[in-house]
C-alpha cells in the first residue's frame, strides 16, 4: 500500500483531509499494482524552499506524486506532513483551499496527474492516530 492523503472541499466551503492508502493488488510477477487510472494530462513541477503561494484551492481533481521535499499542509481539520513517496489526492477545487510550507531545504519535486472526470481512484481511508 502507498500512503495517500485526500483533500476535498466540504459543504462548509473549507478544505478537509483524510489519511489513507492507494489500494494495490497482487501482480503477475509478484509486484503490487493499482487499477489503471484515466488521466487528462501529466506534468512535472519543482518549487524552491520559499514558494509564497498562500491559501489556495487546487485547479483540478488530481493526483500529486511527491518526489522530493517535505511539506506541512494545513486545512480546516489541522495539519499533516507530506514526504517523498507520498501521494496527494486533491479534490478541493473550490472554497478556502489549503496551505503548505516546506520544512526542509530540498526543493519540492512532484508529478501532477490531472484526472479525467470519471476516473476512479483506488483510495481507502485509514483512521488517524
Amino acid at each position: 500500500m502507498m500512503r495517500c492523503v485526500k483533500l476535498w472541499t466540504g459543504a462548509d466551503g473549507k478544505s478537509h483531509f483524510q489519511e489513507g492508502v492507494v489500494e494495490l493488488e497482487h501482480g503477475a510477477r509478484g509486484d503490487a499494482l493499482s487499477v489503471k487510472l484515466t488521466i487528462d494530462s501529466a506534468s512535472f513541477h519543482e518549487t524552491d524552499a520559499d514558494p509564497k503561494l498562500g491559501w489556495h484551492p487546487d485547479p483540478a481533481r488530481q493526483l500529486v506524486m511527491s518526489l522530493s521535499g517535505t511539506l506541512r499542509f494545513e486545512t480546516a481539520d489541522g495539519s499533516f506532513m507530506l514526504h517523498p513517496g507520498d501521494v496527494l489526492f486533491t479534490e478541493d477545487t473550490g472554497g478556502a483551499g489549503h496551505n503548505w510550507t516546506m520544512t526542509d531545504e530540498a526543493p519540492w519535486r512532484r508529478l501532477y496527474t490531472v484526472l479525467e472526470p470519471d476516473a476512479e481512484v483506488p483510495f481507502r481511508s485509514v483512521q488517524r492516530r
